[in-house]
C-alpha cells in the first residue's frame, strides 16, 4: 500500500471511529458504506463512558483543524486568558476558525486542511497583500485573504473549486478582484461555525480537570 493510499484509509477510519464526517480531512463518504467503527460489523452498539464521550469531542476538534495535542493545548491556554469559565471555548473556536490554514480551507481555496496548510507553507497565500507562510497565524477581523497569482492556476485550487467541501461561512465573504477570488473576514467566528456536530459542554468538561 502506497503512503498516499495508507493516508486516505487512515482518514476514512478516523471518521468512522468518531461516527461523523470531519470536513477538514478532505475525505467525504467515509460513512456511506460502513457507518460503524473500524473492527465492528455494524450489528453491535458501542457503550460509551463519560470520559470516552468527552474525549471524542476533543478528537473531533483535533482532527478537523489538524492539530497536535500540544498545539491545541497552547490555543486553549491563550483562549482561557481573560475569559470566563465557559466563554473560553467560544474564544478558542474563534481563534481556530481564523487560523490562516483554516481560512484557506473554508474559503474553498484548498480541498482539505492538509492541502491548505501546504499551500500556506509554500508561500502561496497572502494576507492584506503580503505573503504569510505561517499556518497558525490568526488573522484579525477585516483581513483580506488571497493567493499569489500562480496559485490560482494550481491543481490544489482548481481541484477545490470543482469539489467544494463546505459552503462559505457567513463570517467571511468572497469577492472577485481582477478575476480572482479574495476573501474578507467580516466578524469573529463562534461555536455555530464549527462545521460538524460538536458538544462544547463535553469538550469543556474534558479539559476542566486538566491543565491545558
Amino acid at each position: 500500500m502506497s503512503k498516499k493510499t495508507s493516508s486516505s484509509v487512515a482518514r476514512f477510519k478516523i471518521q468512522r471511529r468518531l461516527g461523523i464526517e470531519i470536513p477538514g480531512l478532505g475525505k467525504p463518504g467515509a460513512l456511506e458504506r460502513r457507518p460503524y467503527p473500524p473492527g465492528e460489523n455494524g450489528n453491535r452498539r458501542r457503550k460509551y463512558s463519560d470520559f470516552a464521550l468527552r474525549l471524542e469531542e476533543k478528537q473531533k476538534i483535533r482532527q478537523h483543524y489538524a492539530l497536535r495535542e500540544k498545539q491545541l493545548r497552547r490555543f486553549i491556554r491563550d483562549s482561557k486568558k481573560g475569559s470566563g469559565k465557559d466563554a473560553w471555548v467560544t474564544k478558542l473556536i474563534g481563534r481556530l476558525e481564523c487560523r490562516l490554514d483554516n481560512l484557506v480551507f473554508r474559503l474553498g481555496f484548498a480541498p482539505s486542511m492538509r492541502a491548505a496548510r501546504q499551500i500556506v507553507s509554500h508561500g502561496h497565500v497572502k494576507v492584506d497583500g503580503k505573503v504569510v507562510n505561517i499556518s497558525s497565524f490568526v488573522a484579525p477581523t477585516g483581513s483580506k485573504i488571497s493567493l499569489i497569482d500562480k496559485a490560482y492556476e494550481g491543481q490544489t485550487y482548481l481541484y477545490a473549486q470543482q469539489n467544494q467541501r463546505l459552503e462559505t461561512p457567513d463570517y467571511v465573504k468572497k469577492d472577485d478582484e481582477d478575476g480572482k477570488e479574495v476573501g474578507t473576514i467580516l466578524t469573529v467566528p463562534n461555536l455555530e461555525h464549527v462545521p460538524f456536530p460538536f458538544d462544547s459542554g463535553l469538550f469543556t468538561e474534558y479539559y476542566a480537570a486538566r491543565k491545558a
